[in-house]
């Protein structure tokens, strides 16, 4: 296992998170056999009341993303969804070919559904890239209007401006990941993990004293 394997496990610790993990390094190994997938739109956490993850991979790409995840993540009193995106290598985000010396220090994106296009932030934790466009509290989320249009949409394309131009050319994207949204388990995913996010943290202690 690699490094990056390790930190994984090190960092998620409930059930859900450790499956998903699980899956995206076997996604990764396949990937990395020369195997051909995989995913047929979005997969939902199965053998759970409410999943927690579903998961799904670009229909196509110039970049080395193996793996898109949309998660319910824990954060503060509340739950929140995120968009994360697991890379095929241990390379940066970034166009297949292009060195990590070429890449901007603060690179730009956008997520563009059905031609209605979203303002998006990247943020670059160990193993994954966050993609959000909005804040709860102090943690970085998807909004609901973004995750309405997931739901509904047809296509969902992430546009990234990742590499540095050379003096006097305009900033330009260079990388994108083609998404069908309604592939798989389609808008039924992405509404799946919206309702876990929405849910209190202890409706589970709820739902326990009520039965007592």
């Amino acid at each position: 296992m690699t490094h990056a394997a390790r930190s994984i496990f090190e960092q998620w610790r409930t059930t859900g998170i450790v499956l998903l993990a699980i899956l995206v390094l076997c996604l990764i190994g396949t990937a990395a056999r020369g195997e051909i997938p995989r995913l047929d739109g979005w997969v939902l956490e199965q053998g759970v009341d409410v999943p927690s993850y579903a998961v799904t991979e670009p229909a196509s790409t110039n970049l080395n993303i193996d793996t898109i995840a949309l998660v319910c993540e824990e954060a503060g009193n509340g739950r929140i969804a995120q968009l994360q995106l697991y890379l095929a290598d241990d390379a940066p985000l970034s166009p297949k070919g292009v060195p990590p010396a070429r890449l901007k220090p603060h690179p730009k994106a956008e997520v563009v559904i059905d031609r209605r296009v979203f303002s998006v932030q990247l943020l670059f934790a160990d193993d994954y890239v966050l993609v959000a466009d909005t804040q709860r509290d102090r943690y970085s989320t998807l909004s609901n209007d973004l995750l309405s249009a997931m739901a509904t949409g047809g296509t969902m394309t992430l546009r990234f401006d990742l590499v540095a131009e050379n003096a006097g050319q305009p900033a330009a994207f260079d990388g994108e990941a083609l998404v069908y949204l309604q592939a798989g388990r389609g808008g039924a995913a992405v509404n799946a993990i919206r309702r876990c996010a929405d849910e209190p943290r202890d409706r589970g202690a709820e739902v326990a004293r009520a039965r007592d």
